[in-house]
């Protein structure tokens, strides 16, 4: 049975242009036949790795040792008005258990499945950070380099109209440890697509770059390095640092040089509006008293944020991606000093990404603790993400299709509740479903002829 699922999702890979689940740019001239090649000489190495999420389902969960744990999540979601719930757990770099709960689309009644992808937020941010550090590994940067001016990364001319002389001093680490200067004294710029274009006289909605030019044209709210405040536009600002210092475009060199490598294959920057939303992607849902705004394009259409209010597109690093639990925490698997599963990263560059400094948050981390746990959250309309990585070996991602009137405290509430059901289990299976991941080429050859 194990082959039979596997030559399916090969057919699904040939169907939705393989290239671009295993990172790979191909001219749109094309043909689906070129698809396959690809494909094929990918197979002539002793083993295919395929996408955590595409060869798991929920019936690989149902275990009679988590009957209290799923109760308690599914008391979780009325108690919240969740429509859906997808969650995966790991251990010393095995999954566990995977499984989804309610609906990845009420309407059309779509149960929820561990192949579903979300918008994760702010949980992007992790990735954009081991982006960021991966280059500074090969030599392409320092986290020293200042980012604006005429000896900046970003010397462009698009970026030189800069009105605060201390933008010039800002650096990558500000930017990444949230100490860039910039606060939300007059609004997160990254989420007022139709007042920035205004301001900086562009047609709607305003693009990255735009927004990067906004915040150039005006006063930072304080000298970068001497405080900190949760700042979106500086991780929107890393996306074009990506670019600037890799020579491609953002999404690119992510897919080739962070998620690849993890083996991560069905993680992609998402889409403003659910009828371009991916074939496995959730439906979004908001609180049931979420007033309507001005879509981003300036139609002047009503919409709700999670469809086509918010500028998901222009995210980037700051917010845009769209990925599985299991997938997230293959990719965590891969930057937690733990040998079961290769690093990305070197031993130093992970812990200076989760080491304390004063001023500053950890880098791509929202909170590292001294004891060894590292949390990562996120939230969006239609959106609330939470990852953790616990010192005992434990480590989990929780991503929901609907936000709360919490907001960005709502990822506290989850921790909570999946830490109370966790102890609920006396004893988690020990397999790893990460295994089927893999597949023997000429096993798999054999089988299919």
């Amino acid at each position: 049975m194990k082959y039979i699922a596997v030559v399916c999702v090969i057919v699904i890979l040939l169907w939705n242009k393989p290239w671009q689940w295993l990172g790979v740019s191909m001219d749109s001239n094309l043909s689906r036949d070129s698809g396959a090649l690809m494909l094929q000489r990918q197979l002539t190495d002793s083993l295919l790795l395929l996408p955590a999420n595409q060869v798991i389902n929920n019936k690989d969960s149902e275990l009679e040792m988590t009957r209290k744990f799923d109760r308690l999540i599914e008391k979780f979601i009325q108690k919240w008005e969740l429509k859906g719930v997808s969650f995966a757990l790991m251990k010393d770099d095995r999954l566990i258990y995977s499984k989804g709960y309610g609906y990845a689309d009420l309407e059309k009644g779509i149960p929820m499945d561990v192949m579903h992808v979300f918008r994760i937020a702010s949980v992007s941010k992790l990735i954009t950070a081991v982006g960021i550090m991966k280059l500074q590994e090969e030599g392409k940067l320092k986290l020293s380099d200042c980012v604006f001016g005429p000896k900046g990364i970003l010397n462009d001319s698009i970026f030189s109209e800069i009105k605060d002389k201390r933008s010039c001093k800002i650096t990558i680490e500000h930017l990444l440890r949230h100490q860039g200067g910039y606060t939300l004294a007059y609004g997160d710029p990254m989420f007022n697509p139709l007042l920035i274009a205004k301001k900086m006289n562009v047609q709607p909605p305003a693009d990255l770059n735009t927004m990067i030019r906004y915040v150039l044209s005006r006063r930072l709210q304080y000298t970068p390095g001497t405080s900190s405040a949760y700042s979106n536009i500086g991780y929107g600002i890393l996306s074009r640092v990506i670019e600037k210092a890799s020579g491609m475009d953002y999404e690119t060199y992510i897919r080739k040089h962070i998620l690849l490598p993890a083996g991560c294959f069905d993680m992609h920057l998402g889409k403003n509006l659910y009828e371009e939303k991916l074939p496995n992607e959730v439906k979004y849902y908001e609180v049931t008293n979420a007033e309507q705004i001005p879509a981003c394009d300036g139609s002047g259409e009503m919409v709700f944020r999670s469809n086509g209010g918010n500028n998901i597109e222009e995210l980037y690093g700051a917010g845009g991606w769209v990925a599985s639990p299991s997938e997230l925490l293959r990719f965590l698997a891969t930057i937690d000093n733990n040998p079961s599963i290769p690093d990305i990263l070197n031993p130093e560059s992970i812990e200076y990404m989760t080491s304390h400094v004063n001023h500053g948050l950890p880098i791509g981390w929202i909170g590292t603790t001294k004891r060894g746990d590292w949390m990562r959250s996120g939230t969006l309309a239609g959106t609330s993400a939470l990852m953790k990585r616990q010192k005992d070996g434990y480590s989990w991602v929780f991503l929901s299709n609907t936000s709360s009137w919490k907001g960005s405290r709502f990822p506290n509430y989850i921790n909570r509740a999946i830490s109370q059901a966790m102890v609920t289990v006396k004893e988690w299976p020990e397999r790893d479903l990460f295994e089927m991941q893999s597949m023997d080429n000429e096993k798999l050859l054999v089988n299919v002829r």
